[in-house]
């Protein structure tokens, strides 16, 4: 074979493998453009408290069930932690970023550092304070803390009472003892209500709460009509004082958050009310709003709450007030707690 037909051949063999390359490519290719899942930065502040634990669970499902990314940290109670975790998420390129704050005031430094990188903020149960976050969903915590005066004022209309406020970098704490003093305080000036005791649990301490309680208990030779705390998990530090001055169940006392030890004390008498929010409406509609964030979609607000700066955009859930005649059309009914576990050391079951 001369030269000019070998060269001849080659050509048309590079040629063929060429055409063939290129009528392979849009095969490749064929199809519709797979979507950019949405990636979710979660900042919570402590996973310790059952609560937390369960907006976590609620939230991670609701997310998997939408196709989103949830990129979770936990800061254990720390600013600094915090804040480190919020610079490593807006590095990891979220789309949008759920904080519950630590504290409200130093939070609004990270609220402000995901503006300046186009990241929209969702403020999560608690509102983060002097800053511009998109969106705040939680419950009405001032109700929340009417319920619990409410309860305890119709029960007790006067008396010695002692008020045991939350964390004092919480906003929510705030928010709580204002519908406290919204309920109480026309008795107070009456005269009908005397304010023996009143405290604030840093970081929301079990050991906190049984420490003013005790305090509070021995300023005033064990006579106090009535405990006002904040939440569940301090309220079993109150409970603990009491039990221990042979008091458990002859002081009510009201939480809030429903837990299951809480429960347990309701049905047996120790603690007098919680207070109910159905976080499984909660966690689910946060996600749900920071995909129509991500998605540059309308939200469904209703109304707006002031944060020092700007009135945020809110969504904001009805409470519900519990004790041992409505247990089970409430906690149990939603799925929330079960009946077993709540009653299985109530007297009489």
């Amino acid at each position: 074979m001369n030269r000019s037909r070998l060269t001849l051949l080659f050509l048309l063999l590079s040629l063929s493998i060429l055409f063939a390359g290129c009528s392979s490519q849009p095969a490749a290719n064929s199809g519709p453009p797979v979507a950019k899942k949405i990636r979710i930065g979660f900042a919570m502040d402590a996973l310790k408290q059952e609560r937390w634990q369960k907006d976590r669970d609620l939230f991670l499902a609701k997310a998997a069930e939408l196709g989103a990314e949830v990129l979770l940290q936990t800061a254990d109670g720390s600013d600094d932690a915090q804040m480190k975790q919020v610079e490593s998420l807006l590095t990891q390129g979220i789309d949008v970023l759920v904080i519950v704050p630590h504290n409200a005031e130093v939070a609004g430094a990270m609220v402000e550092m995901a503006k300046k990188q186009g990241v929209p903020v969702i403020s999560y149960d608690r509102l983060v304070r002097n800053s511009s976050p998109d969106l705040y969903i939680s419950f009405d915590n001032e109700r929340v803390g009417e319920l619990q005066a409410k309860y305890l004022f119709e029960k007790m209309p006067t008396g010695n009472y002692a008020l045991i406020g939350g964390a004092p970098t919480d906003n929510n704490a705030t928010l709580l003892r204002k519908g406290q003093m919204n309920i109480l305080q026309a008795a107070i000036d009456r005269g009908d209500i005397k304010v023996v005791a009143d405290q604030w649990a840093k970081e929301w301490l079990v050991e906190e709460a049984l420490k003013h309680a005790e305090n509070a208990l021995t300023q005033n030779s064990n006579k106090i009509d009535a405990f006002v705390v904040s939440n569940d998990g301090t309220a079993g530090g109150v409970v603990e004082a009491l039990t221990k001055q042979g008091l458990a169940g002859k002081v009510l006392v009201s939480g809030q958050d429903a837990e299951l030890a809480a429960l347990q004390r309701v049905v047996k008498g120790t603690q007098t009310m919680t207070v109910y929010k159905p976080i499984s409406k909660l966690a689910p509609a946060a996600v749900e709003a920071a995909v129509a964030l991500a998605k540059k979609e309308k939200l469904p607000t209703t109304r707006t709450v002031n944060n020092g700066r700007i009135d945020v955009p809110s969504i904001l859930i009805e409470p519900i007030q519990v004790d041992k005649n409505n247990i089970e059309e409430t906690v149990v009914k939603d799925g929330f707690q079960t009946r077993d576990k709540i009653f299985k050391d109530a007297p009489g079951n």
